[in-house]
């Protein structure tokens, strides 16, 4: 019985197919029903499964199509979804690669149409409208040319074809008739048509030059309107915005101390549920870990709390931002508060910066600096500042507050199971920057210190200092005036093990919440940077975190599994339980550490099958429907040039005007690497890590001077009370802005912050700070 074949790709058509597709080692290539239909190619197991069954989906419009050896070629969507896939002839994947770049070219074409339809509905004000007019006369007239040029070169096409396969015809009779009379009429036929086919090439080749030479004419009048339009765009919405603040301002005014209520007492958070994506893991047989029903749970939304632009918090809805006229917090303190002097004038949020200067591309041979590293410890090695990118470990470390937001909805639960999600979620979503981040950070000096003041935009004021040099360690303080309280002191401890290194952060993490007293700690688990010697370097995060509220000994117990090429679960899995005080589960949680989180409540739990060779069993909860707990904001623009930094960390080293001198934003080396000066970063690096040596000997040569007078004096005492002698101190550094304490929960010694930094910055008095720059 013959198999159905796919039929000829053309553009907009299902296109329909068997193809091997990779699985693992153990299985190789398995066989797949793929359907390619409206910019999306779907696989199946079989035909029959494409009413009810769908194994994996990839949008052609940002996937990647490449070729390789023999029959095979890969698709992928640059992140967790990669097809391997090999054709049963080169003719076959011919034209599979044929139907997917027409049909990638179309549902790009598309998604581009869709952008410019959405940007022609944007207003232009009327002074601007005669040119704005012209522009589009002149951008439909272009059009309108190239749109003929086209159709000429899909004429030359079909003629092509058509000639094509005539000559095709012809050579395949002249092979199969032997030599005599009619030769010579084969010979002169062929000569014609090729002829013919030469012809209609030529005439194909010179519409081709006319069309680029057309393009190529008006691609920088195009780019000139698009910017003029794109930064008209920008003057409106900055008009707009002016305009929106003005009349807050005077509405506040004419009605006083009067605060509007929401324009919604009933708005419940997003009911859509995402569903997890499917990859190779339905290839065989599934163990099902949600079994979903309805939808579960509405956490009010308070009006008062405005959303940072960019933030991607699941259950905040637009009516807590400023977009239907509700007003947000500090509109809402500042109102109930005339007498205060910032009601009269709100001070506009600041711009931050959206770009830095690209990386260089600079060469480096990682394993001559590395191979004589192996075992010892990362933070002791002098390492060059190729391999770091521009940011302290400080300024790293406040990164974690990049969706500071999840506890701001977490102040706001009503239950703390509730609450402890959010928690969850938070402490995953701090891993989410470093997917792509490769680079190291500057190991913080001695002393050195980093704010980060969010007062106006995200509510919070993060303080960052490295209290110790050896072992590294940076204490951490941040206060929100959205209720909650977070601080940290991380010691990180690496090896180097020749293939991958391994760090493993060391401290707990504590989360405060003043309304309620709960208080949460967990700790992080250990990343791996993979092919140091060989290959592209990535990044995986693996272990368990165990988020505890000592208050109420409710806990969530989450999982990051390692990644595993033999692994048919997705990339990146990360999957939690939320049990009370008494081991019951009430929530699940799963998702990955690089894009999202969904929390499910649980409705039953019973215990399934043998899990494994050790025979255990496993938990199957029943549950309802997953709600999304977080989603990872996309990276900006041209990301990939500026060390794949999140919008976050491109404003952490921008300079700012009346931080602490020891601040990271005024280190040199770190400056000027930003800058692109990295032979000079180098060698401001190696001076003030020196007066980092001289500074310390020289605070080890009074600490053992004041030794030897307290010994002396501890011999005079011994022989009247025999005594036994003191011991010489060791490093007598002290923290600036934090003092060292038992901490009351874990029982570790950690630093606490003991305040005075921001009374400081306010009244501009450091003379405390040392000198370390």
């Amino acid at each position: 019985m013959s198999e159905p074949k796919a039929a000829a790709p053309a553009p907009g058509d299902t296109y329909k197919g068997w193809l091997f597709k990779w699985t693992n080692y153990i299985k190789g290539y398995q066989r797949r029903w793929f359907v390619l239909s409206n910019g999306l190619l779907s696989y199946y197991r079989t035909q029959a499964e494409m009413g009810h069954t769908c194994r994996g989906t990839i949008n052609l419009a940002t996937a990647n199509i490449a070729v390789e050896d023999s029959c095979n070629f890969v698709i992928s969507n640059g992140g967790a979804q990669t097809y391997h896939l090999k054709a049963s002839s080169e003719v076959e994947r011919q034209r599979w690669i044929t139907a997917l770049e027409l049909a990638k070219a179309k549902a790009v074409h598309m998604h581009a149409e869709s952008d410019d339809s959405g940007d022609e509905c944007t207003s232009s004000p009327p002074m601007a409208a005669q040119g704005v007019g012209t522009r589009n006369s002149e951008v439909q007239s272009t059009l309108r040319t190239l749109g003929s040029k086209v159709e000429d070169l899909s004429t030359c096409n079909d003629l092509i074809a058509k000639h094509g396969s005539a000559l095709q015809r012809s050579l395949s009779e002249l092979e199969s008739i032997k030599l005599g009379g009619e030769t010579s009429d084969k010979i002169r036929q062929v000569t014609e048509r090729a002829t013919l086919f030469r012809i209609t090439s030529n005439a194909m080749i010179n519409a081709c030059r006319d069309f680029l030479a057309l393009a190529q004419a008006h691609s920088k009048r195009w780019q000139k309107a698009l910017q003029a339009e794109r930064d008209q765009r920008v003057r409106l919405e900055e008009t707009l915005e002016q305009l929106a603040k003005q009349h807050n301002h005077l509405e506040r005014a004419f009605r006083g101390a009067t605060v509007l209520p929401a324009s919604s007492s009933n708005t419940t958070a997003d009911s859509k549920g995402s569903a997890a994506a499917k990859g190779d893991a339905s290839d065989d047989e599934e163990n099902e870990f949600f079994d979903a029903c309805e939808e579960f749970i509405t956490v009010p939304a308070d009006p008062k709390y405005h959303r940072r632009s960019g933030s991607n918090v699941s259950g905040i809805s637009s009516d807590m931002g400023m977009d239907d006229g509700t007003t947000s917090l500090d509109e809402q303190s500042l109102a109930s508060n005339p007498e205060s002097p910032q009601s009269q004038e709100v001070e506009p949020v600041r711009k931050r910066r959206t770009r830095i200067p690209d990386k260089p591309n600079y060469s480096l041979n990682l394993w001559s600096i590395m191979k004589n590293c192996i075992g010892k410890e990362l933070s002791k090695i002098p390492m060059p500042v190729n391999f770091n990118e521009p940011i302290s470990m400080l300024q790293r470390l406040s990164e974690d507050l990049e969706y500071s937001e999840l506890l701001d909805r977490a102040a706001k639960c009503q239950s703390s199971l509730e609450q402890l999600c959010y928690v969850a979620a938070f402490t995953v979503s701090s891993y989410s920057t470093t997917v792509h981040r490769t680079g190291k950070p500057f190991n913080p000096l001695l002393g050195e210190t980093y704010e980060l003041d969010r007062l106006q935009e995200s509510g919070y004021r993060s303080l960052c200092e490295q209290v110790s040099h050896h072992p590294p360690a940076a204490a951490h303080h941040v206060i929100s005036e959205r209720g909650w309280t977070l601080r940290q002191e991380i010691t990180v401890a690496s090896k180097f093990r020749g293939k991958y290194l391994s760090i493993m952060p060391l401290g707990s993490i504590h989360c405060i919440f003043e309304k309620s007293n709960n208080h949460y700690t967990w700790k992080k688990v250990n990343t791996t940077v993979h092919n140091i010697i060989v290959g592209k370097l990535w990044i995986d995060q693996s272990g368990e975190i165990d988020v505890i509220n000592h208050r109420t000994g409710d806990r969530c117990h989450l999982k990051f599994a390692p990644y595993s090429y033999f692994s048919r679960d997705v990339a990146r899995k990360v999957t939690g339980v939320v049990t009370d005080k008494d081991g019951k589960a009430h929530y699940v949680l799963s998702g990955t550490w690089d894009e999202k989180m969904e929390f499910s409540r649980v409705m039953q739990s019973s215990r399934g099958g043998e899990n494994g060779a050790e025979g255990r069993q496993k938990t199957v909860y029943q549950t309802l429907k997953a709600r999304e707990l977080w989603r990872k904001t996309p990276l900006p623009d041209g990301a990939e040039n500026m060390y794949y930094f999140s919008s976050l960390a491109l404003t952490l080293n921008e300079a700012e005007e009346g931080v602490a001198p020891t601040d990271s934003r005024r280190r040199p080396d770190q400056r000027l690497m930003e800058q692109g000066l990295w032979d000079e970063a180098n060698a401001e690096k190696q001076r003030l890590e020196e007066k980092q040596r001289t500074v310390r000997r020289e605070r080890e040569r009074e600490a053992a001077q004041l030794a030897i007078t307290e010994d002396s004096e501890a011999l005079i005492e011994d022989s009247i009370t025999d005594s036994p002698l003191k011991s010489a101190p060791q490093d007598s550094y002290k923290a600036l802005w934090f003092e060292q304490q038992e901490d009351l929960m874990t029982g570790e010694p950690t630093h606490i912050y003991k305040g005075g930094y921001w009374e400081a910055k306010e009244h501009g008095d450091w003379h405390a700070c040392p000198d370390i720059f």
